[in-house]
Parts: structure tokens; sequence; C-alpha cells
């Protein structure tokens, strides 16, 4: 990234939950928004996830996403502790595929919203794209990134499959 400073800080509960969340980086830096990554497990370093939430705004962060497996206690942590948008990411497991971790960040209780994606990278994707979205309602440039690479993307649909007469 540049020497801009990060609009999109996006946490993870362990090194693992990386191989997830490295498809939202892709897409920021794809789209040029400048972000950062972190390893916040609510459950082992609480006190990293308050210091680092607590300062988000003042760090000129605008918009969370949140990447938790399992209990996924991260993304409704971070929701609890700040005003900013978060979106959460259920990584997939291996006991129950996700499920437990979709389940976790969904139900969070009224008051504290976690805008949920889906299990995955495809959630990854798709919280990272939201992210900018947000921030393309005040920034002119990161709007005209996103109605570009949205072009791109609806460009390169085939209108015949691979394998027509």
């Amino acid at each position: 990234m540049t020497d801009t400073k990060p609009s999109v800080g996006i946490i993870m509960g362990s090194q693992s939950d990386w191989t997830t969340m490295r498809e939202a980086s892709e897409i920021l830096c794809e789209l040029e928004v400048p972000h950062e990554s972190r390893i916040i497990s609510a459950h082992r370093r609480p006190d990293r996830l308050a210091e680092y939430v607590g300062s988000a705004r003042d760090n000129s962060l605008r918009v969370l996403i949140a990447g938790a497996g399992g209990a996924a206690a991260l993304p409704g942590m971070v929701a609890a502790l700040t005003t900013l948008p978060v979106f959460g990411v259920p990584i997939q497991t291996k006991a129950l595929g996700g499920m437990d971790s979709l389940l976790s960040i969904v139900q969070m209780p009224r008051g504290v919203p976690v805008g949920t994606l889906a299990i995955g990278g495809a959630g990854a994707t798709n919280a990272a794209l939201l992210a900018v979205a947000v921030l393309a309602l005040d920034d002119s440039k990161v709007l005209e990134a996103l109605k570009n690479w949205r072009m791109r993307r609806n460009a390169a649909l085939p209108e015949e499959p691979n394998n027509s007469p």
C-alpha cells in the first residue's frame, strides 16, 4: 500500500483465517483502497482487540471487516466497541463447515449490528466490496474505481458457453 492512511481494517482471529481474509485484501488492493490487516483474537488477545477498535476512528479507519471461525466472537465484539460499520465474515470450519461461524455472527443482539456475509472467500470478497461502497458514498475516486471494477467484471461475462456449437 502507499503512504496513505488505511480506511479499511481487516481483522481476523488467527493466522489460519488469512487464507480467507486475503480475498478481501486482494479486492481492496485491486481497487486501490488503503487498508491494513491484523490478527486480533477476541478470546486470546482481548487487550489487543480493545486497543485496536478503540483507536480505529482516530487512526483513519472508516470500515472494519472481521473474519472469524468457530465461536466467531470477533465481529460481534468489534461491533460492541465501535460505531463504525462492521462486516463479519464467517470462516469455514472443519467441524461444521462454517455454519457455526455464520450463526454466531448473524445472531447479534438488537442494537449491536454486524453486516454478516457468506461463509468463506465469497463473504470476504463481498465484505470488501461493501466496504468500498460505503467509502464511495463520499469519495468520488473510490466510486469511479468501483464502477470501473464492476464494468470490467460485467464485460468479461461471455454471452455463450465455451462449448457452444
